[in-house]
């Protein structure tokens, strides 16, 4: 039979490996998984339910395979798996590992006549039923490891589970010869496994495999393995995670008086796994099977200690008990990685659900998790009112080689690519406080310790729009009757709400609507007209490119000819909303029908180059990815290198509970409480030298988290947004409006100034303004 792998590449590996002083083979090992996961180390809080402990194989080291006489029953019953998930559950477990023998009716006439009994010809139809359940009655994902399975099976199972695995163990035929450890366990064949592999693959399922080291096979034989998983997974993609488990010799088995793997051995495979699968495999060690010693396994190149549960125990390895969450959480964070929670689909899949998931399973992992793809840490969301979380230092003292490289760099005044910028998001720890610190410095170099804001009111015009944003609620034709009918006000309602506005302070309009049908490029002219004849000193700060883009055609006239002519007409200034994501894939997905980032970019352009400022905004915290933020800071940054047109940068988080695509499933729940700090924080860092201030939006973040955000790199708190709707209809909780005594006692809380501004920073004229 032909090898699946190379045989000389195995050699020449071999040879390379094996020269290597252990010294330098374990530091590169850990070079490389730093430099592909940085300084996470995750694990899945797991409970652990064996459906059935009998199995047709007859493995050498193993105790989980029993015989009939020593259970109560052949199988769990259903009412058995739902207590243990529940039981799960209510332990803050996410995932349920669903463990069992191989076809064991196949061997045992007891599992043919229970099955039988129940309507099931097979284990795996009555996997099927049990994974069902579970993911019907609990918010647990199922992870499924039935054995050898076939392209059907997975067709049948992939709706009903996250992920599943199959432990390669061995690409050695060796070792199911006589005297050896797979010796009459035809399931453990290495060509049958590895096709089993192989049709997940086809099937698009989340794939656990991995090495069960010290049962017979060689050093050689290990990689041939590896080899073997790296060419299905370069093929597939579906490889979540590669585990690397030392054998633990067992009472009652024929291999009880075999010598188990040392710890230098364990390492030594590790470290060859990471170098042989590349710097983004996940690399797995079960964190049981070598107690006191993570360190050392960690500095070979684990990134991932797999499941852990606080309910049930190991039954594959019962004599070694879990460590319990908060002594793992402690040895994780001595080996200088923070420990972080996952799904039972890893993070990389996670990123591509449609391709990975069944539809079925998507929107309850798209709302666990960050945009990492790993667990939210905490319960805080942006709009909502929720408290901002604790500030908890960090006791890890490891750093990201790669984080604080770049921002050496922007110490050194060079500008960061897209991939160091992409990086710096992905801050933990000590890491996470530097980059805010790092912000925070610049902040005050740049423009000082005074917080500015700007009073002004909200004039949203009409909430009738053409377009289908998937994400807004506030656009009239979603399904919530609490916004309210729709309205399209008149002139006059705008003239007089903008002499209101003046009477109460303000020296800015901000005018914004839906892209009612009825509207064309005159429309945003007589509304500009409007606001100047009701008060000729007020600034008028009006029309994103979308709207502008809108009356710019339906008159077939240029970007840059109608801001000219809409400059005439009184417009000062415009908001740069409608940015959402500046990649058209992102926004293919959630606007589809909206301008695309050439579009937005264009009328930025144009209105810059007639003399009109303008802010710029991202939306952050839906179906994007850290590589989206970092290429729209690029895209702004860029124009704004040509331009000098934009005053101000404003990440506005996704407000998820009233969106619309949020409500079917579709996007992640905003962005977590460490995203949108570090949102501000490298927006500062990465647009340096480019645009000078950072606003923070009260109305996503609240008070306090706007505060937050005040001392991570923003210097502006936005506007008093006397009338603020579209947050608001979109579940925001924020409130409406943000006074000047509010805005004044959250900067004496800070121990900072407070300054009035108007649009464009500078002084306000014709107002009573004020310093503090």
């Amino acid at each position: 039979m032909t090898s699946p792998w190379n045989p000389d590449e195995a050699r020449e590996w071999m040879a390379w490996l094996q020269a290597m002083p252990p010294g330098e083979l374990f530091n590169r090992a850990e070079a490389m998984t730093l430099a592909g996961q940085g300084t996470v180390c995750t694990y899945s809080r797991k409970v652990f339910i064996p459906l059935t402990k009998l199995c047709r194989d007859v493995c050498h080291y193993c105790t989980f395979a029993q015989r009939p006489s020593q259970l109560a029953a052949p199988f769990l019953d259903l009412s058995q798996v739902l207590d243990i998930a529940r039981a799960g559950e209510a332990a803050g477990c996410r995932e349920a590992l669903f463990t069992l023998g191989d076809r064991p009716e196949a061997r045992f006439a007891v599992a043919r006549r229970w099955l039988a009994d129940r309507g099931y010809a097979t284990t795996l139809e009555y996997l099927a039923d049990a994974a069902a359940l579970v993911l019907k009655e609990t918010g647990l994902l199922p992870h499924l490891n039935p054995g050898l399975m076939a392209a059907q099976d997975y067709a049948v199972l992939r709706p009903l589970s996250a992920s599943m695995g199959l432990m390669l163990e061995s690409a050695s035929d060796r070792l199911c010869g006589k005297g050896m450890a797979h010796f009459g366990s035809p399931d453990k064949r290495p060509a049958a496994r590895l096709q089993s592999i192989r049709l997940a693959g086809e099937a698009s399922v989340p794939f656990t495999t991995g090495l069960l080291i010290g049962i017979g096979e060689t050093r050689q034989e290990r990689i041939e393995a590896l080899l073997a998983i790296r060419d299905l997974h370069a093929r597939y993609g579906h490889i979540q995670e590669v585990i690397i488990q030392n054998f633990r010799a067992k009472p009652g088995t024929r291999m009880v008086g075999a010598a188990e793997p040392s710890l230098d051995d364990h390492r030594w495979t590790i470290a060859a796994a990471r170098l042989l699968l590349g710097p983004q495999m996940t690399i797995q060690a079960p964190p049981n099977l070598r107690a006191g010693e993570l360190s050392d396994l960690i500095g070979a190149g684990v990134n991932d200690w797999g499941g852990v549960s606080p309910v049930t125990p190991d039954h594959v390895n019962p004599e070694a008990p879990w460590p319990h969450l908060e002594q793992l959480e402690t040895q994780t964070e001595a080996a200088g990685r923070h420990l972080r929670q996952r799904l039972a689909i890893g993070p990389g899949h996670v990123r591509d659900l449609t391709r990975w998931v069944d539809p079925a399973l998507q929107t309850a992992i798209r709302r666990a998790v960050d945009t990492r793809g790993l667990v939210r840490e905490t319960q805080w969301h942006a709009g909502t009112g929720d408290e901002v979380p604790d500030a908890m230092p960090s006791l890890v003292t490891g750093r990201d080689p790669k984080i604080v490289v770049a921002l050496g760099r922007v110490e050194q005044g060079e500008e960061l690519d897209k991939v160091q910028i992409a990086r710096l998001f992905t801050a933990e720890g000590r890491d996470f406080d530097h980059v805010r610190s790092f912000a925070d410095e610049l902040r005050r170099d740049r423009v000082g310790d005074t917080i500015t804001h700007v009073v002004n009111r909200n004039i949203n015009y009409t909430n009738i729009c053409l377009y289908r944003c998937g994400f807004c609620a506030f656009s009239k034709g979603s399904t919530r009757r609490e916004r309210g009918p729709a309205y399209n006000i008149d002139h006059a309602e705008i003239a007089r709400r903008t002499r209101e506005a003046w009477d109460r302070g303000a020296t800015e309009v901000c005018l914004q609507g839906g892209i009612h049908p009825s509207y064309d490029g005159n429309t945003y002219r007589g509304i500009v007209e409007a606001v100047k004849a009701a008060v000729p000193q007020m600034h008028v700060h009006a029309f994103s490119p979308l709207e502008v883009h809108h009356g710019a055609t339906t008159l077939g006239m240029s970007y840059k000819a109608y801001l000219a002519d809409l400059k005439a007409a009184g417009l000062a200034t415009l908001p740069g909303t409608a940015a959402e994501i500046l990649s058209d894939d992102v926004r293919a997905i959630i606007c589809a029908d909206k301008v695309d980032t050439a579009q937005w970019l264009g009328v930025m352009r144009a209105a810059h180059a007639v003399g009109l400022k303008s802010t710029a905004t991202i939306m952050f915290g839906h179906v994007e990815t850290y590589e989206h933020w970092a290429e729209h800071l690029l895209q702004v940054r860029t124009l704004q290198r040509e331009t000098s047109g934009f005053t101000e940068f404003v990440p506005l988080p996704f407000v998820h509970m009233e969106a619309p695509n949020w409500r079917r499933g579709e996007t992640r729940s905003g962005p977590t409480w460490r995203e949108a700090v570090l949102m501000h924080a490298v927006a500062r860092i990465a647009l340096d030298g480019a645009i000078p201030n950072i606003q923070t939006s009260w109305v996503k973040l609240g008070p306090d988290g706007a505060a937050a955000m005040l001392q991570s790199g923003a210097n502006d708190l936005g506007g008093t947004l006397m009338d603020e709707s579209i947050t608001r209809a979109a579940g925001g909780q924020n409130g409406q409006i943000f006074d000047v005594p509010q805005m004044q006692a959250l900067a004496a809380r800070l121990g900072r100034p407070l300054r009035q501004r108007e649009t464009i920073y500078g002084q306000p004229i014709g107002q009573m303004a004020y310093a503090d």
